[in-house]
């Protein structure tokens, strides 16, 4: 078994007979390996059929990695788009809702306004109407006492005018 049949192409065979026929490190191993694939690869035709096979081999996995890469990178994109959407989305939405409240805020103060207008007139027509009450009251209170002073006034006169003659 410590020969290996240069007919037999598979791989983890070659990996297995060769970890069974030696122990050795597994440096030593991959450069067998790799001896054993390059001489396959030299006895199998031309050497340029070989190396156009394993340059398309190259470039294929290279632009399966690439376009791996750019869906994942293109995916990411999608997403980060959608998370700006979402976040453009809810930002309209609060401001359209803080939009409502600034009316209905504005609204409320015309009408506060209007009310603080109107009980100010009315304190001042309460005030004015009290100060005309009053003065009405004050009017009244002089009259009265005009008329109480002519009563003495004349009752003063008669006793004057008896105790003359």
């Amino acid at each position: 078994m410590s020969s290996l049949p240069s007919h037999n192409k598979d791989p983890s065979r070659i990996r297995k007979q060769l970890s069974d026929s030696c122990p050795v490190s597994s440096v030593a191993t991959t450069k067998s390996l790799r001896h054993e694939r390059l001489s396959r690869l030299g006895s199998s035709g031309s050497s340029d059929v070989s190396n156009d096979t394993s340059t398309n081999h190259a470039e294929s996995y290279f632009l399966q990695r690439e376009n791996r890469l750019s869906a994942r990178k293109k995916a990411q994109e999608e997403t980060a788009n959608n998370d700006y959407k979402k976040m453009y989305e809810k930002a309209l939405a609060t401001n359209q809702r803080l939009k409502s409240r600034l009316e209905t805020s504005k609204q409320e103060l015309t009408m506060i306004q209007d009310q603080l207008e109107r009980a100010q007139k009315g304190r001042q027509d309460d005030c004015g109407a009290n100060v005309l009450e009053a003065e009405k009251k004050i009017k009244a209170e002089l009259k009265m006492e005009n008329q109480r002073l002519k009563d003495e006034n004349g009752a003063l006169i008669r006793v004057i005018t008896k105790l003359s003659k």
